[in-house]
């Protein structure tokens, strides 16, 4: 180093000691990022959860349903000029107001299909329009990462599912950590595989043991439940009932243990075709619950929610229109949620299209502006890292779109 350079260095370290001032020449290297994945299956209609209460065509397609304006009675809480949040869900607007909690509105699949199990399979493998996908995109994202894991117990618990079964996400030749209680589709990781797996890494003892014994027993008590033909039809996801305690113990679980890096987190009950309900009522309830679930999983995350970005996605939104029973049919375009690391926060993101009937896809659904793969393609470039041939392996033709959603 040139003389008068390292004098000069040396001059403003003892200033800026003197002083009481930190002075720092090299920023230290980010924690590596992490990301949790959220599933709302169903359909969830996020016209409810994030409403267009400026936009006039709301109040005229659902004089049933239609929450409030801001300051009125039973209102939403205000977001924007444009949005404001359901009251029920009043457990995340802290974390908007942290900056730490964005929406994408108008976001969702390229594709048509209105069938839930066709749209979740597209949005779950990361290819819509393709069924012979044989893997998950978050599968090909732990193998992309795994390739650096410094061993193979480091490469099985960076990926883990809290769900009942192996989803279909996560299927591939990348092998994942799964909670599962029963039978499953066939997969990477058996059962007994994985329970014997977490036995040999956790130790009953251990606070992180007891976390993950007490996360089977639930998974358990769930698989149990399964029973009825609406449970049935939400197979291999959990139940809005103890969700909350659920995500707790996985954000204090990825607190625990930096290996888990990717989880994924499937959530039943989202389909509302009779009595939805506005700031009160079926929906309602659900957003109480989810919100719920949402702030326990960043407060079980404790600082660890700096290197952690959680997507909540859902694999259609609802119509614009109201049914005759006072609630809504399957649509296209939904709001994505994002919380966490990186996340540009207290703002609701994408493009607008409105809902004038013109504006509408196929004269009935709100339209997709911002496809769910680009905002996935934004985490992992901001977030991971990954170059252009990566993230082509992980999201093949993902649109070059970016909102700028995500730092």
């Amino acid at each position: 180093m040139d003389t008068r350079r390292r004098a000069l260095l040396q001059w403003a370290a003892g200033a800026a000691a003197a002083s009481g001032i930190r002075l720092a020449f090299a920023a230290p290297e980010p924690a590596p990022g992490r990301l949790v994945v959220v599933l709302l299956r169903g359909g969830m209609d996020g016209l409810s959860l994030v409403v267009p209460h400026a936009d006039p065509a709301y109040y005229a397609n659902r004089s049933g349903i239609a929450l409030a304006r801001p300051g009125e009675a039973d209102g939403v809480l205000p977001l924007d000029k444009l949005f404001g949040l359901h009251p029920a869900a009043a457990a995340l607007l802290p974390w908007w107001d942290a900056k730490q909690l964005a929406f994408v509105q108008a976001s969702g699949s390229a594709d048509p299909s209105r069938s839930h199990f066709d749209a979740q399979d597209h949005m779950e493998t990361g290819t819509p329009g393709r069924k012979g996908t044989r893997d998950g995109w978050m599968n090909r994202l732990a193998a992309v990462l795994g390739a650096t894991a410094p061993t193979a117990e480091a490469r099985r618990m960076l990926a883990f599912s809290l769900g009942p079964t192996m989803p279909r996400i996560l299927q591939g030749d990348a092998a994942v950590a799964s909670m599962e209680s029963g039978p499953r589709p066939q997969g990477p990781v058996a059962e007994s595989q994985a329970t014997a797996a977490f036995s040999a890494l956790y130790d009953d003892a251990d606070p992180l043991g007891r976390s993950m014994q007490q996360l089977t027993t639930a998974r358990r008590e769930m698989q149990a439940a399964l029973g009825s033909d609406d449970a049935k039809a939400d197979a291999g996801a959990l139940s809005l009932a103890g969700l909350a305690r659920d995500t707790s113990r996985l954000g204090r679980l990825m607190a625990a243990d930096p290996r888990v890096r990717l989880a994924f987190v499937p959530v039943a009950g989202w389909d509302t075709h009779v009595n939805q309900g506005s700031a009160r009522g079926l929906l309602a309830g659900k957003f109480t619950l989810l919100a719920g679930a949402l702030d326990a999983l960043a407060r079980g995350l404790g600082d660890h929610l700096r290197e952690t970005t959680v997507v909540v996605l859902s694999e259609f939104g609802r119509t614009v229109r109201q049914n005759g029973n006072l609630g809504t049919d399957h649509g296209h375009g939904n709001v994505a949620l994002l919380l966490g690391a990186g996340v540009r926060g207290g703002k609701v993101h994408g493009e607008w299209p409105g809902l004038e009937t013109a504006a509408l896809y196929e004269g009935r659904d709100l339209a997709v502006t911002t496809d769910f793969r680009a905002l996935l393609a934004e985490i992992l470039e901001q977030r991971f890292r990954l170059g252009d041939r990566a993230l082509a392996s992980v999201l093949p033709e993902a649109p070059a779109q970016r909102i700028h959603a995500v730092a």
